[in-house]
């Protein structure tokens, strides 16, 4: 098939951009290219892994934003790029050793890479092999059905009941979970475990008491968790988790990990049962072989305007992309600069359909600060810096409502006001009569 504008990567920025592109140009114009058949929002994935969100309740079909946006969805993960041809590869798709779909090409005018990152691990023995990473709502799903199991194991171990082996090892039967990363993911992973453990002791699990038997253990290893981030609202967050009872470990430097513990660089042991990596992050390394350049953490490099350096017609955006923007910044990794650099593509690209100029200036990343939950209540600790030449401190009721506005923003790109409003509607109306965490 051919397509004149192929975005690949379903994530925030690129579907997005597909969506806005389909609504004015139409499926003959416009294709999206995914490994997966639904979309969730990334930053969602600690609530989907604490089990507090339900994926086949939030994922929204593609194929679904493609009928209604009018961009055409190509199922299946990209790996090849002819850039002499102007086409890619797409991997055949199969389900229970059947084929389903066949191995396939895409011609294109345009390109878009928009495939996100994965973890970088820095070398770490035993990283890869014993850590759980939040790159993909596979990953979220995996860790909780073992953090469901686990927990089964250490409620019975409570009734006199033989433990399992994997379990036998602790004191009491606990859980010992430890999160590598004092970034916005592990602070929210940390917090949204603390709330999920506490609930499931509600639901069943009788003898489990979440304080006693879990114990959530957080390692940094700069002086301060979320480092990025103004020190007010670090020291907000650690007050905040300390709290909830998780200890906070800060200049940890984690020299390895083992099946059942990890070891750090003064030769403390830390007990893991579960154990998560959020320190870290590069781009997927399947890029390195498409022949286009690339930077440190493997992020394709590209210009001012998002094209490929050398490559005409190639763009990449969101986090696989090293992006220095018109004003000299290196751009951020995060979630706000995806979305303005799919504006940014979204106008390039219109203009150029229409027969117009391109846009007189290159992308320029504008900050509008970060927001960090801290568990799902009203006892929230957040941050909104750089509005308007200010940085605000906010937390509490307020924060939270913000924070749940992003997440709305985003559906509100991709399905349209009502639709959305709609949506947050049943959703609340449905969490009503649910559990408050998943239980199977």
């Amino acid at each position: 098939m051919r397509s004149e504008i192929v975005v690949v990567g379903g994530g925030a920025g690129g579907l997005e951009l597909a969506c806005k592109l389909g609504r004015k140009l139409g499926p003959s114009k416009v294709a999206l290219v995914d490994s997966r058949l639904y979309h969730i929002w990334k930053p969602s994935l600690h609530e989907v892994a604490a089990g507090t969100l339900d994926i086949h309740q939030e994922g929204l079909s593609y194929q679904m934003l493609a009928h209604d946006n009018g961009f055409t969805f190509v199922y299946g993960a990209m790996t090849g790029l002819d850039t002499a041809a102007r086409r890619i590869d797409v991997a055949a798709v199969g389900s229970g050793g059947e084929e389903v779909l066949p191995a396939r090409t895409v011609e294109f005018s345009k390109l878009v890479l928009a495939v996100g990152s994965t973890s970088n691990y820095f070398g770490v023995p035993g990283a890869a092999e014993n850590t759980i990473s939040l790159n993909a709502t596979e990953d979220a799903e995996r860790f909780r059905l073992k953090l469901l199991r686990l927990m089964t194991i250490a409620d019975q171990s409570r009734s006199g009941k033989a433990a399992a082996p994997e379990l036998a090892k602790g004191e009491g039967g606990g859980v010992d979970i430890v999160i590598i990363g004092g970034g916005a993911t592990g602070v929210e992973l940390a917090a949204e475990l603390r709330e999920a453990s506490s609930a499931y002791a509600s639901y069943g699990f009788e003898r489990l008491d979440a304080l006693r038997d879990v114990h959530l253990t957080l390692l940094e290893g700069a002086p301060r968790i979320l480092s990025p981030l103004p020190e007010k609202v670090s020291n907000a967050a650690l007050g905040l988790l300390h709290e909830r009872a998780i200890k906070v470990v800060t200049n940890c430097r984690v020299t390895a990990i083992e099946a059942d513990h990890v070891l750090d660089a003064a030769g403390n042991r830390y007990p893991a049962d579960l154990c998560v990596w959020a320190a870290g992050i590069r781009a997927p390394e399947w890029l390195s072989a498409l022949g286009l350049p690339t930077g440190r953490g493997g992020q394709i490099e590209v210009d001012e305007r998002l094209q490929v350096k050398g490559v005409p017609g190639i763009y990449a955006m969101g986090d696989c992309a090293a992006c220095i923007d018109a004003k000299g910044a290196s751009v951020p990794p995060r979630a706000q600069a995806a979305h303005q650099q799919a504006a940014y593509l979204l106008d390039c690209f219109v203009r150029a359909a229409k027969g117009q100029p391109a846009p007189a200036k290159g992308y320029v990343y504008t900050d509008y600060g970060s927001l960090v939950s801290v568990g799902n209540t009203t006892s929230v600790g957040s941050l909104m810096g750089a509005l308007q030449g200010f940085n605000w401190f906010v937390e509490g009721m307020f924060a939270r409502m913000m924070y749940v506005s992003l997440h709305l923003m985003h559906h509100r790109a991709v399905l349209g006001t009502v639709r959305t409003a709609l949506l947050a509607l049943a959703r609340f109306l449905i969490r009503r009569t649910a559990p408050l965490v998943k239980l199977h």
